[in-house]
Protein backbone atom coordinates (compact mmCIF):
# COMPACT_ATOMS: atom_id res chain seq x y z
CA UNK A 1 0.00 0.00 0.00
CA UNK A 2 1.33 3.70 -1.00
CA UNK A 3 1.59 6.42 1.33
CA UNK A 4 -1.51 8.19 -1.06
CA UNK A 5 -3.79 4.86 -0.54
CA UNK A 6 -2.91 4.94 3.10
CA UNK A 7 -3.95 8.43 3.66
CA UNK A 8 -7.13 8.23 1.73
CA UNK A 9 -8.46 4.58 3.50
CA UNK A 10 -7.77 6.88 6.89
CA UNK A 11 -10.18 9.28 5.66
CA UNK A 12 -12.45 7.60 3.73
CA UNK A 13 -12.54 5.86 7.35
CA UNK A 14 -12.77 8.67 9.31
CA UNK A 15 -15.60 10.06 7.20
CA UNK A 16 -18.07 7.14 7.61
CA UNK A 17 -17.32 7.12 11.27
CA UNK A 18 -18.40 11.20 11.93
CA UNK A 19 -20.89 10.81 9.75
CA UNK A 20 -22.45 7.95 11.55
CA UNK A 21 -26.64 7.86 12.74
CA UNK A 22 -25.55 12.15 12.70
CA UNK A 23 -28.83 13.05 11.73
CA UNK A 24 -30.38 11.07 14.77
CA UNK A 25 -27.79 12.25 17.40
CA UNK A 26 -25.98 15.60 15.71
CA UNK A 27 -22.58 14.17 16.22
CA UNK A 28 -20.22 10.74 15.81
CA UNK A 29 -20.72 7.84 17.84
CA UNK A 30 -19.53 7.89 21.63
CA UNK A 31 -18.11 4.80 21.42
CA UNK A 32 -16.67 2.23 17.93
CA UNK A 33 -15.57 -0.80 17.72
CA UNK A 34 -13.65 -1.50 14.92
CA UNK A 35 -12.56 -4.39 13.48
CA UNK A 36 -9.74 -5.63 10.44
CA UNK A 37 -7.41 -3.48 12.43
CA UNK A 38 -3.79 -3.70 10.98
CA UNK A 39 -1.77 -1.90 14.50
CA UNK A 40 -2.37 0.62 17.18
CA UNK A 41 0.18 3.46 14.33
CA UNK A 42 -3.19 3.12 12.06
CA UNK A 43 -5.89 3.37 14.71
CA UNK A 44 -3.43 6.41 16.33
CA UNK A 45 -3.49 7.82 12.77
CA UNK A 46 -7.01 7.30 12.28
CA UNK A 47 -8.30 9.45 15.01
CA UNK A 48 -5.95 12.46 14.45
CA UNK A 49 -7.61 12.84 10.98
CA UNK A 50 -9.28 16.23 10.70
CA UNK A 51 -12.94 14.37 10.81
CA UNK A 52 -12.17 13.23 13.64
CA UNK A 53 -9.58 14.93 16.32
CA UNK A 54 -11.40 17.29 17.43
CA UNK A 55 -13.69 14.97 19.11
CA UNK A 56 -10.81 13.60 21.16
CA UNK A 57 -11.22 9.80 20.89
CA UNK A 58 -9.00 7.10 23.32
CA UNK A 59 -8.81 3.91 22.06
CA UNK A 60 -8.70 0.75 23.65
CA UNK A 61 -6.60 -1.57 22.03
CA UNK A 62 -4.23 -4.54 22.12
CA UNK A 63 -2.05 -7.07 19.82
CA UNK A 64 -3.92 -10.25 19.34
CA UNK A 65 -2.01 -13.65 18.19
CA UNK A 66 -4.33 -13.39 14.88
CA UNK A 67 -2.36 -15.21 12.35
CA UNK A 68 -3.20 -12.63 9.89
CA UNK A 69 -1.94 -9.72 11.87
CA UNK A 70 -5.72 -8.10 12.42
CA UNK A 71 -7.29 -6.92 15.48
CA UNK A 72 -10.00 -6.08 17.34
CA UNK A 73 -10.17 -1.94 19.14
CA UNK A 74 -12.58 0.40 20.80
CA UNK A 75 -12.45 4.26 20.45
CA UNK A 76 -14.20 6.81 22.79
CA UNK A 77 -15.41 9.89 23.16
CA UNK A 78 -12.87 11.25 26.12
CA UNK A 79 -15.96 13.69 26.87
CA UNK A 80 -18.83 11.09 26.82
CA UNK A 81 -16.96 7.75 28.20
CA UNK A 82 -14.20 7.58 30.50
CA UNK A 83 -12.58 4.23 30.37
CA UNK A 84 -12.33 1.96 33.76
CA UNK A 85 -10.42 -1.08 32.12
CA UNK A 86 -9.65 -2.75 28.82
CA UNK A 87 -8.70 -6.59 28.70
CA UNK A 88 -8.96 -9.50 26.02
CA UNK A 89 -10.40 -12.97 26.11
CA UNK A 90 -7.80 -15.35 24.34
CA UNK A 91 -10.04 -17.93 22.03
CA UNK A 92 -8.21 -21.61 21.97
CA UNK A 93 -9.10 -23.54 18.63
CA UNK A 94 -7.36 -26.03 16.73
CA UNK A 95 -7.69 -27.08 13.40
CA UNK A 96 -8.53 -30.48 12.13
CA UNK A 97 -4.60 -31.55 12.05
CA UNK A 98 -4.54 -30.39 16.01
CA UNK A 99 -2.56 -27.45 15.77
CA UNK A 100 -3.09 -24.13 17.00
CA UNK A 101 -5.58 -22.26 15.06
CA UNK A 102 -5.04 -18.25 16.18
CA UNK A 103 -7.62 -15.77 15.96
CA UNK A 104 -8.67 -12.78 17.15
CA UNK A 105 -8.78 -12.03 21.00
CA UNK A 106 -12.24 -10.73 22.19
CA UNK A 107 -11.85 -7.12 23.85
CA UNK A 108 -13.64 -6.31 26.73
CA UNK A 109 -14.16 -2.54 28.06
CA UNK A 110 -15.46 -1.12 30.87
CA UNK A 111 -16.14 2.34 31.33
CA UNK A 112 -18.81 5.43 32.94
CA UNK A 113 -21.26 6.50 30.15
CA UNK A 114 -21.98 9.85 31.54
CA UNK A 115 -21.15 8.62 34.96
CA UNK A 116 -23.53 5.54 33.99
CA UNK A 117 -21.58 1.93 34.27
CA UNK A 118 -21.46 0.26 30.73
CA UNK A 119 -19.69 -2.84 29.79
CA UNK A 120 -18.62 -2.79 25.64
CA UNK A 121 -17.81 -6.25 24.55
CA UNK A 122 -16.14 -6.13 20.72
CA UNK A 123 -15.58 -8.88 18.22
CA UNK A 124 -14.28 -10.22 14.77
CA UNK A 125 -15.37 -13.95 14.61
CA UNK A 126 -13.19 -16.70 12.90
CA UNK A 127 -14.40 -16.15 8.83
CA UNK A 128 -15.80 -18.65 6.86
CA UNK A 129 -12.64 -19.27 5.03
CA UNK A 130 -14.03 -23.52 4.22
CA UNK A 131 -17.17 -23.09 3.71
CA UNK A 132 -19.79 -21.66 6.56
CA UNK A 133 -20.63 -25.33 7.49
CA UNK A 134 -17.03 -26.49 8.26
CA UNK A 135 -15.75 -23.29 9.85
CA UNK A 136 -18.61 -23.09 12.11
CA UNK A 137 -17.63 -24.99 14.87
CA UNK A 138 -15.16 -22.18 15.75
CA UNK A 139 -17.68 -19.63 15.75
CA UNK A 140 -19.73 -21.02 17.90
CA UNK A 141 -16.52 -21.47 20.35
CA UNK A 142 -16.54 -17.85 20.10
CA UNK A 143 -20.03 -18.08 21.16
CA UNK A 144 -19.13 -20.10 24.19
CA UNK A 145 -16.75 -17.77 25.36
CA UNK A 146 -18.73 -14.48 24.46
CA UNK A 147 -21.33 -16.44 26.78
CA UNK A 148 -18.56 -16.68 29.63
CA UNK A 149 -17.58 -13.37 29.39
CA UNK A 150 -21.54 -12.19 30.44
CA UNK A 151 -21.69 -15.01 32.67
CA UNK A 152 -18.68 -13.50 34.19
CA UNK A 153 -20.06 -9.88 34.58
CA UNK A 154 -23.06 -10.86 35.84
CA UNK A 155 -21.80 -12.74 38.91
CA UNK A 156 -19.98 -9.97 39.96
CA UNK A 157 -22.75 -7.03 38.81
CA UNK A 158 -26.51 -9.14 37.79
CA UNK A 159 -27.66 -5.94 36.07
CA UNK A 160 -24.90 -4.99 34.00
CA UNK A 161 -25.77 -3.21 30.97
CA UNK A 162 -23.70 -4.59 28.54
CA UNK A 163 -22.98 -3.79 24.41
CA UNK A 164 -21.92 -6.86 21.96
CA UNK A 165 -20.70 -5.56 18.77
CA UNK A 166 -18.57 -6.66 15.95
CA UNK A 167 -17.89 -8.82 12.69
CA UNK A 168 -19.11 -11.95 14.03
CA UNK A 169 -18.80 -14.05 10.21
CA UNK A 170 -22.23 -15.58 10.97
CA UNK A 171 -25.81 -14.13 10.76
CA UNK A 172 -28.39 -13.56 13.64
CA UNK A 173 -30.13 -17.13 12.93
CA UNK A 174 -26.95 -19.09 12.92
CA UNK A 175 -25.63 -21.35 15.64
CA UNK A 176 -23.21 -19.40 16.81
CA UNK A 177 -25.41 -16.52 17.75
CA UNK A 178 -27.96 -18.18 18.44
CA UNK A 179 -27.20 -20.91 20.70
CA UNK A 180 -23.61 -20.35 21.53
CA UNK A 181 -23.89 -17.02 22.45
CA UNK A 182 -27.65 -16.69 23.15
CA UNK A 183 -28.47 -14.30 21.27
CA UNK A 184 -32.64 -13.77 21.05
CA UNK A 185 -34.07 -12.36 18.19
CA UNK A 186 -37.36 -12.03 19.35
CA UNK A 187 -37.54 -8.97 21.77
CA UNK A 188 -40.96 -10.49 22.84
CA UNK A 189 -38.90 -13.63 24.21
CA UNK A 190 -36.35 -11.89 26.02
CA UNK A 191 -36.46 -12.62 29.69
CA UNK A 192 -34.12 -11.00 32.53
CA UNK A 193 -32.04 -14.43 32.03
CA UNK A 194 -31.64 -13.90 28.68
CA UNK A 195 -27.79 -13.30 27.82
CA UNK A 196 -28.65 -10.58 24.62
CA UNK A 197 -31.63 -9.28 22.97
CA UNK A 198 -30.05 -9.34 19.24
CA UNK A 199 -32.01 -6.56 17.20
CA UNK A 200 -30.24 -7.62 13.53
CA UNK A 201 -32.64 -10.51 13.47
CA UNK A 202 -35.36 -7.86 11.88
CA UNK A 203 -32.81 -6.46 9.48
CA UNK A 204 -31.56 -9.99 8.14
CA UNK A 205 -35.50 -11.40 8.17
CA UNK A 206 -36.19 -8.40 6.30
CA UNK A 207 -33.42 -9.08 3.87
CA UNK A 208 -31.90 -5.77 4.80
CA UNK A 209 -27.72 -6.96 5.07
CA UNK A 210 -24.21 -5.01 6.04
CA UNK A 211 -22.43 -7.55 3.45
CA UNK A 212 -23.18 -9.48 0.01
CA UNK A 213 -21.46 -12.38 -1.47
CA UNK A 214 -23.09 -13.55 -4.52
CA UNK A 215 -25.65 -11.31 -4.63
CA UNK A 216 -27.25 -12.68 -1.27
CA UNK A 217 -27.16 -10.27 1.72
CA UNK A 218 -25.79 -11.54 5.26
CA UNK A 219 -26.15 -9.61 8.33
CA UNK A 220 -22.93 -10.80 9.79
CA UNK A 221 -22.30 -7.30 11.50
CA UNK A 222 -24.05 -7.30 14.42
CA UNK A 223 -24.44 -5.48 18.13
CA UNK A 224 -26.75 -7.05 20.82
CA UNK A 225 -27.60 -5.43 24.31
CA UNK A 226 -28.21 -6.94 27.73
CA UNK A 227 -32.02 -7.19 28.83
CA UNK A 228 -30.84 -4.78 31.41
CA UNK A 229 -30.76 -2.04 28.68
CA UNK A 230 -34.48 -2.90 27.17
CA UNK A 231 -36.37 -0.99 30.04
CA UNK A 232 -37.17 2.17 29.58
CA UNK A 233 -35.97 4.77 32.67
CA UNK A 234 -35.80 7.90 34.01
CA UNK A 235 -32.45 8.55 34.90
CA UNK A 236 -30.22 5.82 33.00
CA UNK A 237 -29.45 4.70 29.93
CA UNK A 238 -31.74 2.60 27.68
CA UNK A 239 -32.31 0.99 24.41
CA UNK A 240 -33.62 2.86 21.52
CA UNK A 241 -32.98 0.96 18.55
CA UNK A 242 -30.30 -0.35 16.37
CA UNK A 243 -29.34 0.17 12.55
CA UNK A 244 -27.36 -0.56 9.28
CA UNK A 245 -25.66 2.50 8.08
CA UNK A 246 -25.65 2.25 4.32
CA UNK A 247 -26.22 5.59 2.70
CA UNK A 248 -25.61 6.09 -1.35
CA UNK A 249 -22.38 6.82 -1.00
CA UNK A 250 -21.39 3.41 0.35
CA UNK A 251 -23.13 2.10 -2.15
CA UNK A 252 -21.11 0.54 -5.67
CA UNK A 253 -22.79 2.55 -8.53
CA UNK A 254 -21.71 0.22 -11.30
CA UNK A 255 -19.65 -2.82 -12.78
CA UNK A 256 -20.61 -6.31 -11.72
CA UNK A 257 -20.92 -5.38 -8.00
CA UNK A 258 -23.28 -2.41 -8.64
CA UNK A 259 -25.60 -2.07 -5.28
CA UNK A 260 -22.87 -4.00 -3.31
CA UNK A 261 -21.18 -2.10 -0.30
CA UNK A 262 -18.45 -0.12 -1.51
CA UNK A 263 -15.00 -1.84 -0.86
CA UNK A 264 -11.95 -0.27 -0.96
CA UNK A 265 -10.19 -2.91 -2.59
CA UNK A 266 -11.03 -5.63 -5.50
CA UNK A 267 -8.51 -7.62 -6.69
CA UNK A 268 -5.75 -6.40 -4.93
CA UNK A 269 -6.24 -2.89 -6.65
CA UNK A 270 -7.50 0.32 -3.99
CA UNK A 271 -11.23 1.08 -5.87
CA UNK A 272 -11.11 4.15 -3.81
CA UNK A 273 -13.99 2.65 -1.93
CA UNK A 274 -14.86 2.36 2.06
CA UNK A 275 -15.13 -1.21 2.84
CA UNK A 276 -17.08 -4.42 1.81
CA UNK A 277 -19.15 -3.77 5.11
CA UNK A 278 -21.77 -1.45 6.12
CA UNK A 279 -21.39 -0.38 9.94
CA UNK A 280 -24.29 -0.78 12.61
CA UNK A 281 -25.07 1.01 15.26
CA UNK A 282 -27.16 1.09 18.33
CA UNK A 283 -28.79 3.85 19.75
CA UNK A 284 -29.11 4.41 23.91
CA UNK A 285 -31.34 7.53 25.10
CA UNK A 286 -31.87 8.85 28.46
CA UNK A 287 -35.14 10.72 29.50
CA UNK A 288 -34.63 14.72 30.32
Amino acid sequence: MTEDIFEKKLTNTAIVIADVARELTGGPPAVIGLSEVENRYVVERLVETPELKKYNYGIAHFESPDERGIDVCLLYRKSKFTLLRAKTHFLSLFDSDGDRDFTRDQLVVSGLLDNELIYLIVHHWPSRSGGQATSEPKRIAAGELNRKTVDSIRTINPTAKIINMGDFNDDPNNKSVEDGLGAVGDRDEVTENSIFYNPMMSFYKKGIGTSCYRDKWNVLDQVHVSPSLLGESDTNWYFWKAGIFNPSYLYNKKGRYKGYPFRSFAGGTFTGGYSDHFPVYALLIKKQ
